[in-house]
């Protein structure tokens, strides 16, 4: 195999930006594996809230599609080192599912976003009543409620209006030198308690993280337009 004497210098430099192209998108699938599986992880308590499985299910795919992404760049680097049809054809093609993929899950990404705060409502709204009751919920209302400072859904006093008894969980007190505070005791304790409802803060954590993986994820989809592009030439020069 090789190129026409035409083509020569042409295919030369197809040959070695493709190489190139290959390369950043070897350490992309890497940093978008990266930054989903610590997006993931990251807060994982959180997920028993959200409501919904679209933003987990995106990130899933992402992180599939960014392993089987820096897989392929092998490939293609050797079809164009070796100048090998077979090899490139099949290159394209999963190179071109990929993109889909990607960019499927960057949008389900942005499309998370749109969504968060009602889903996210509605299931605090629904599992606060189970506290205490299921171990999973109650393990993860406390580590919310420590992990991001926050008390209830808008306010503490969600505990009191939709929790039977009324008592305010330990990990909404405020801790101070190391010590929780007792403010489960009493209402009036309020300066000891977490002011801030988790429903705000919370959905401004995972907007953000839905934004970073959404971003990350349709820029490398973006950036395979190269490989294929690059690819397809290099496929039809190739004699």
């Amino acid at each position: 195999m090789g190129f026409g004497s035409k083509d020569e210098w042409c295919g030369t430099i197809v040959k070695y930006s493709m190489f190139l192209s290959n390369f950043v998108i070897f350490i992309g699938g890497i940093v978008l594996v990266a930054i989903s599986v610590y997006t993931l992880y990251d807060k994982s308590f959180i997920k028993e809230l959200l409501g919904t499985n679209l933003f987990t299910g995106a990130v899933y795919i992402l992180i599939v599609a960014g392993i089987l992404l820096s897989l392929l760049s092998f490939l293609g680097c050797a079809g164009a080192v070796k100048e090998v049809k077979c090899m490139l054809l099949t290159y394209f093609i999963i190179l071109f599912i990929i993109f889909i993929v990607m960019l499927v899950g960057g949008i389900l990404c942005y499309m998370f976003r749109q969504r968060v705060q009602t889903t996210m409502q509605q299931e605090m709204l629904r599992t606060i009543r189970f506290y205490g009751d299921d171990r999973a919920i109650t393990r993860a209302w406390d580590d919310l409620q420590e992990g991001l400072h926050c008390c209830g859904v808008t306010g503490y006093d969600d505990w009191r209006q939709h929790r039977i008894g009324g008592i305010i969980p330990s990990s909404c007190c405020q801790e101070i030198n190391g010590k929780k505070q007792p403010c489960n005791l009493s209402y009036q304790a309020s300066q000891q308690i977490y002011s801030t409802g988790c429903l705000n803060v919370t959905t401004a954590f995972m907007k953000d993280h839905a934004t970073t993986v959404g971003t990350v994820g349709i820029a490398v989809s973006l950036f395979l337009l190269f490989g294929l592009a690059f690819s397809c030439a290099l496929f039809m020069m190739i004699v």
